[in-house]
């Protein structure tokens, strides 16, 4: 029996999973970080430590808890958050913490100059995506402006996988799927880096080569062998954004498939058979060559509800959660009329707005903590069914809806998400996520299994139903319509961003 390795770095965990030549799974680990937040507005990762030494530690519990012999794996993938800005220096030493993805709002300043030099227009239809807080590209130009002591050390900036293939093979490596973020340096037609809309921004010597998600970027070090346990020369694949591992892990594969992944954040990708373009969107090549996604995200869900449960339940300990969504599902649907922004750092699609603020509004002195908490996870809900309307205006409606993540085991959260977004959920036997789609890409990296098998290994185990919910009916555009009304002043306050 042979074996594949997948490992996925989360914004607050890592988690690792070997998995057999079946798909069963033969061992699982996880290590917890956290996001570090300097200032309002930022968002990091240290490399070493949070990436890098979780790697180590996954992989190294995994070996002794399966009793699997390291030369008995026959590959090895990564995922990570993404996109991530981390730059390098001559000997792959990080400079600087890594600036995360859309949460970090710190170039917000960048993005309107390169706007007003390049045009809006011009970099949707190079580069298929609107510069947001998501794109790579600005905050490189970010660091040239603030830090040029660091900029002038920098050889290489990479994301968080291209680093763990770094570590692990002495190759940089970028699958064109997480490329795509780096807008406006790379040309999602022509599937390359290019420097002629921001040549100012990084000479293109210092980015990673361009692969697909399941090729093979290299092999084992002796070094990387040693911290990790695996053997020399086991292949390993480019890799890709968790996010896309774990559509894969779910069963994403045909054009109309769309994933919704209950995480730090909701993330959601869409396989079509044509390019989505439309700014309120992100596009991306697919993971593999001739498809097409189109992707949404909101900045704050299940770091939503880790801010609630830490400001009001940190006594309950561990049964925090369990407490707080038994609560939310004693309070009616609607929330005693409560509606909740979750905009706590900005918001990302749709409405692409870093000054965005988080809000409760209806309060009176009959609304207790099951009733914030239910708001909470309704307005994240609502969040998604913004994302849900904005893919239907465009034709992009989808054939089915797979739902991943650990949100997938609140059901208050996931039926809200069906009520509102008027959508059926399927729920595959094995949600364990991001890595369990490692290690499949990476079967297939291989030649163990073919991309279409997925569905064998991970098959539906229930699904969850809309019901048509006046009071939701009622609500939703009430929250559409207290963002529009408010903006002016979370723009006045300042909101979450931060030059």
């Amino acid at each position: 029996m042979t074996y594949t390795l997948g490992v996925d770095i989360g914004t607050f965990e890592t988690k690792g999973v070997l998995v057999d030549a079946v798909g069963r799974i033969g061992a699982q680990a996880s290590r917890a970080h956290k996001m570090i937040v300097p200032r309002p507005g930022w968002a990091e990762h240290r490399a070493e430590e949070d990436w890098w030494d979780d790697f180590v530690f996954v992989t190294k519990a995994l070996l002794a808890e399966s009793q699997v012999k390291p030369e008995e794996i026959a590959a090895v993938a990564c995922s990570a958050i993404g996109p991530c800005m981390l730059p390098l220096d001559a000997a792959g030493k990080p400079l600087m913490n890594a600036v995360l993805y859309g949460v970090d709002t710190r170039a917000s300043a960048q993005i309107a100059e390169l706007n007003a030099q390049i045009g809006p227009e011009v970099i949707l239809a190079r580069c298929g995506n609107a510069l947001t807080s998501q794109s790579v590209g600005p905050k490189i130009l970010w660091l040239k402006q603030q830090h040029p002591e660091i900029y002038a050390q920098t050889a290489m900036v990479v994301s968080a996988t291209p680093y763990l293939t770094w570590k692990l093979t002495g190759a940089y490596v970028m699958d064109h799927y997480t490329a795509a973020n780096f807008s406006p340096l790379y040309d999602v037609n022509r599937l390359e880096w290019v420097a002629d809309l921001a040549p100012e921004i990084l000479p293109l010597e210092r980015l990673p080569r361009l692969a697909w998600s399941s090729e093979i970027a290299g092999h084992v070090t002796a070094q990387a062998a040693a911290e990790t346990g695996l053997a020399i020369g086991t292949p390993v694949t480019v890799g890709t954004i968790d996010a896309a591992a774990e559509a894969v892990s779910v069963g994403v594969k045909d054009a109309g498939d769309m994933m919704m992944m209950y995480g730090s954040t909701i993330f959601i990708i869409q396989v079509t058979a044509d390019p989505v373009r439309d700014a309120r969107l992100w596009y991306a090549p697919w993971l593999f060559p001739g498809q097409h996604a189109s992707m949404a995200g909101l900045a704050t869900s299940g770091t939503l509800t880790h801010w609630f449960r830490d400001q009001f339940a940190r006594e309950l300990g561990e049964t925090a959660f369990a407490v707080l969504t038994a609560e939310a599902a004693a309070s009616p649907k609607g929330a005693k009329g409560l509606l909740c922004l979750p905009y706590f750092s900005g918001e990302r699609t749709p409405i692409h707005d870093p000054q965005a603020v988080g809000a409760f509004f209806g309060l009176n002195l009959t609304h207790g903590r099951g009733d914030l908490y239910r708001a909470v996870l309704e307005g994240i809900a609502c969040g998604t069914a913004h994302v849900m309307e904005t893919c239907r205006s465009l034709g992009a409606t989808p054939a089915r809806v797979l739902a991943v993540g650990g949100g997938t085991r609140n059901a208050v959260w996931m039926q809200a998400t069906s009520d509102l977004g008027s959508v059926v959920q399927i729920v595959a036997e094995k949600t364990i996520g991001a890595s369990y789609g490692d290690a499949f890409l990476a079967a297939v990296a291989v030649g163990r299994v073919l991309p279409d098998e997925i569905a064998e290994w991970n098959p539906v185990a229930r699904l969850v139903q809309p019901v048509a919910e006046p009071v939701y009916a009622r609500q939703y555009p009430l929250w559409r319509r207290l963002y529009q009304q408010t903006r002016d002043i979370a723009q006045g306050l300042g909101g979450g961003d931060a030059v």
